[in-house]
């Protein structure tokens, strides 16, 4: 018997409505994730979807959605946490209690950014038993990028495949690049206590007025070149910017510096030696005086800067630790910045890394390669001028001024950052680098505060000029400032704040160069 009309409309509205709408989102699941398995070794974005959950914050991008993680465009929350706890809800899928790629993220964060902390360290260690002088961190930043220029020249996609590789090691290095200044900050009352008050006082003057200097001598020299060589300016790759801090982080460091510091009061050699004890709840307290002070609202930020807090916060920890456990607020900064590889300080750990920023910038002037080329009259001539003004216009000043000559010498690379001033002034005898390193980063803190304001008094608009000038002059913290508010002078920041250091390096690595700094300074 052949069915009838109405129950052929009754099955067909049946499959219609029950059995094809389920069969098409399985397929569309199926889909998906063919299409981000087949993506993984070449896609970029997934690099960024795992070292944002490698990151452990909240972090806004949304462009599109894998897996239960959200990368790139509009705001969007998402935290660590919840990515653990959900995998595939977004696709329909059921909730699991761990997400693989988020575990990948992890992975692939410890891997790479163990990889450059290996090179940086066998390097050095290398170099050491040479008794090469040069900076072993800018040699293997000059190899990296030669590797990455000639995979690009031959097999493009391996040079990308290779910066792709190792994006998740640089978003930790930027996310808690200023961190790595923090040390000498925090030891500055010992760094200071042997300078006279009268010194102190010209070396403020040499470093309000040197940054001021430079400033302007690097803005009006990309001015001047740009005028000259007439090249427009054309959109530069995107920089992505790390993710805020969350509240699971701030509690979960407050926890480790509160049962540490009950450790060590208990106990203070309880790791073995005092230094080990205490670094727990010293680097806890430094971590999260920069979490606290990153929180701060802009216009607090610009008298009060984070990295400030960041070295009160471990301040007044040690000072605490030290009138409870009566050992002296000396002793416990000497803990925590001891400078003996097999008994470090929180400090220790946290300039540890320095050496991974110089080798950190192969990948960044790698991405830039086409603004570098584009510019290049404007980003070398206006870096090679101005490191040769500060060099030499800190050595008049501290002349003219009658400040000390190791005083002086400790002082030179005031504009370049803290990684590579510090080997800088390893080329010269007699020299402070605790003095070295609490200079760079003050000037980094007045450029931070007052660059834009200067720069809007000079009535320079030119975003290649005021990223130039800024970097060049207050290196990585003016970059900071300046970029939070002008995304678009970002690159041209970050090339500079690079390029800076490097030919700051290499020619204070010339004898002859050296010479003459120490003629002028007496």
């Amino acid at each position: 018997m052949a069915p009838s009309s109405s129950h052929l409309s009754s099955s067909t509205c049946l499959l219609h409505n029950h059995l094809l709408p389920p069969l098409y989102n399985q397929t569309v699941l199926l889909k998906r994730r063919i299409i981000q398995f087949t993506s993984y070794p070449t896609i970029s974005g997934y690099y960024t979807q795992i070292a944002a959950a490698a990151r452990i914050a909240p972090f806004s991008y949304s462009k599109t959605r894998i897996g239960g993680l959200c990368f790139q465009g509009q705001a969007k929350r998402c935290t660590l946490p919840a990515v653990l706890a959900k995998s595939s809800s977004a696709d329909g899928g059921t909730v699991s209690s761990l997400s693989p790629q988020s575990v990948v993220g992890v992975v692939h964060l410890v891997v790479s950014l163990g990889i450059i902390l290996a090179m940086d360290k066998i390097l050095k260690r290398a170099f050491l038993a040479a008794a090469i002088k040069f900076p072993s961190a800018l040699f293997g930043m000059f190899c990296v990028f030669s590797v990455l220029i000639a995979l690009d020249s031959v097999v493009p996609p391996a040079a990308t495949s290779l910066v792709n590789f190792f994006e998740p090691a640089n978003l930790f290095i930027q996310r808690w690049l200023p961190l790595f200044y923090v040390p000498s900050l925090v030891v500055l009352p010992l760094a200071v206590k042997s300078i006279p008050a009268a010194s102190g006082l010209k070396i403020c003057l040499i470093i309000i007025g040197g940054w001021l200097a430079s400033l302007i001598v690097a803005a009006y020299t990309a001015i001047a070149v740009r005028k000259m060589v007439n090249t427009k300016m054309i959109d530069a790759e995107s920089m992505e910017k790390p993710a805020p801090f969350s509240g699971v982080e701030v509690w979960s460091w407050t926890g480790v510096l509160l049962s540490s510091f009950a450790v060590a009061y208990i106990n203070p050699t309880a790791f073995g030696t005092a230094p080990r004890t205490c670094l727990p709840f010293l680097l806890s307290a430094t971590v999260l005086g920069y979490m606290l002070g990153s929180r701060f609202p802009s216009n607090v930020k610009k008298v009060f800067h984070p990295i400030i807090c960041c070295a009160l916060s471990a301040d007044l920890t040690a000072f605490i630790y030290a009138y409870f456990s009566r050992s002296g607020l000396d002793a416990v900064l000497g803990y925590y910045l001891t400078k003996v590889s097999s008994d470090p300080g929180a400090g220790d750990i946290l300039m540890g890394f320095l050496g991974s920023v110089i080798i950190s910038f192969a990948f960044s002037m790698f991405k830039q390669r086409k603004l570098v080329k584009r510019h290049a009259a404007e980003i070398f001539s206006s870096v090679i001028i101005t490191t040769i003004f500060s060099l030499y216009s800190t050595a008049f000043l501290g002349r003219i001024l009658g400040l000390e000559p190791t005083l002086t010498v400790s002082i030179l690379p005031r504009c370049i950052t803290v990684a590579l001033a510090l080997s800088i002034v390893s080329f010269f005898e007699s020299s402070n680098a605790s003095l070295t390193a609490a200079v760079v980063v003050v000037t980094g803190l007045v450029g931070a505060n007052f660059v834009q304001v200067v720069l809007d008094r000079l009535r320079l608009e030119d975003p290649i000029a005021r990223g130039i000038a800024t970097a060049s002059s207050a290196h990585g913290l003016g970059t900071a400032a300046l970029s939070a508010k002008e995304p678009e002078a970002l690159p041209f920041c970050a090339i500079a704040y690079a390029l800076t250091g490097i030919f700051g390096s290499l020619i204070c690595s010339n004898p002859l160069v050296r010479q003459s700094l120490l003629a002028i300074v007496g």
